[in-house]
């Protein structure tokens, strides 16, 4: 192997070393069938100039927001970053920081942990935050686990039009802890009607949804409050600057995707997860709380607080095991909040609605139907005369990334397509897009 600096004597004396008989031996626990017989295809070694280059061209085969007009959402979304985040965030007392243990080494740290903790109360409209988690689909699947825990119940009911690949994490959540979840069909791209929740530890609900629309919130405030269940929202923190927050609508829990808030998309991740609930629940919360007292000389200072996680507590008593509150992604989005302010992530979320709405109109009058035609915020889908999987990879060519089809997620909506529109898209973009599309369906 060219890119493999050991020598045969190299690799001899660590086999040696391990009691392994060959490299083969190393791998016996995995199906022959599974391995990989046949050498692979890797080309011959070249000199460090050469080798570069050859990256470089493998790179330029990626399609990113850079070089296309993106309208793909469905969870990750192109929002502007102001420079201040990735400047900030470079800085080497934030960038190769580790977990702030030691509150005497980490006060600059911490005190940012205790600023994103106060802005995302406020923005989800609970009463406290955690210092976030990994992503918005295990917060989501936490909040389920967490909310069976304090009603004593094994059974969560969430709404069809909760994004499919959270839905997934929360399977995987719930078969690890013996859990039940039933998924209700959504009509017209909402779930009005939760059925019998007698036994319900909660019900789950996302606003705006994976189709974009603007849930009833209160309507599900309602039914889980007569049966005894909590309700756990999902939400987008930017449509929080506009509408009221799920938590000063009823909601137990709230939970998010931070990615919006300063973080880039980056082909999937780093993500953070936002999380806030009643105060009452505060023991419970899983992760990391960030609290602020006084030292021994009365000056002001902060510190992890509440630690309920198997590695500060008896496993027994543990409220999850959450391992990381992905410190320098939940840094970004307290810069990207401070740098905006109130007003600022107000105006984005108005300048969102405006092109989504200026999008909506175009599209259908290009040739597109209205799949959905309730409220929306930031996306809707659009049902097509053609499978939409072809459409969006005709327009690809033409330097559009039209958005996510449909058909891979539900049965039955190969020819819908759901399109995402943000603050950064122009009219011209979307005018351009709409002529494209016209194109495209003709």
């Amino acid at each position: 192997m060219p890119y493999i600096p050991h020598t045969d004597a190299d690799v001899r004396a660590m086999l040696d070393v391990i009691g392994a008989e060959s490299i083969d031996d190393l791998f016996r626990e995995i199906p022959e069938s599974l391995r990989r017989t046949a050498p692979l295809d890797i080309p011959s070694h070249q000199d460090e100039y050469h080798l570069y280059q050859h990256l470089v061209g493998l790179a330029r085969q990626n399609l990113d927001a850079t070089k296309l007009d993106w309208y793909l959402g469905a969870g990750l979304y192109d929002r502007y970053i102001p420079q201040s985040v990735p400047a900030l965030i470079s800085r080497g007392e934030f960038l190769t920081a580790y977990t702030p243990y030691q509150p005497e080494l980490s006060q600059g740290y911490l005190q940012t942990i205790y600023e994103f903790q106060s802005m995302v109360a406020e923005l989800l409209g609970v009463d406290v935050a955690n210092a976030s988690m990994y992503d918005g689909s295990t917060a989501m699947a936490e909040a389920a686990f967490m909310a069976t825990g304090i009603t004593g119940r094994d059974r969560i009911v969430v709404s069809e039009a909760v994004h499919p690949h959270w839905r997934q994490v929360l399977e995987t959540y719930a078969w690890a802890n013996s859990l039940r979840v039933e998924t209700l069909p959504s009509q017209e791209g909402a779930t009005t009607h939760w059925g019998d929740l007698s036994d319900a530890a909660a019900i789950i609900v996302q606003t705006p949804n994976f189709f974009g629309v603007l849930e009833d919130v209160t309507h599900a405030r309602k039914d889980s409050q007569a049966a005894g269940a909590m309700l756990i929202v999902a939400t987008d923190p930017v449509a929080c600057a506009l509408m009221p927050p799920a938590g000063e609508l009823g909601a137990d829990i709230v939970v998010a995707e931070g990615q919006p808030l300063g973080v880039a998309m980056g082909f999937g991740g780093p993500l953070v997860g936002l999380f806030g609930c009643r105060q009452e629940y505060i023991r419970r919360i899983p992760g990391r709380i960030v609290g602020r007292t006084t030292d021994h000389d009365g000056r002001p200072g902060f510190t992890m607080t509440l630690r309920t996680r198997e590695q500060d507590i008896r496993r027994e008593k543990a409220t999850s095991n959450i391992c990381t509150n992905e410190a320098l992604m939940a840094l970004a989005a307290t810069i990207y909040l401070t740098a905006l302010g109130k007003n600022g992530l107000e105006s984005i979320a108005e300048s969102s609605v405006r092109n989504t709405q200026y999008a909506r109109k175009k599209l259908v009058e290009a040739g597109a139907k209205l799949t959905f035609p309730g409220r929306v915020f930031g996306e809707f889908v659009i049902t097509l005369p053609k499978p939409a999987a072809g459409v969006r990879d005709a327009l690809i060519e033409r330097g559009i990334m039209a958005g996510l089809p449909l058909g891979d997620y539900f049965a039955g909506r190969e020819n819908e397509l759901l399109v995402a529109v943000t603050e950064v898209r122009t009219r011209e973009q979307i005018d351009r897009f709409a002529a494209e599309l016209h194109s495209a369906i003709a």
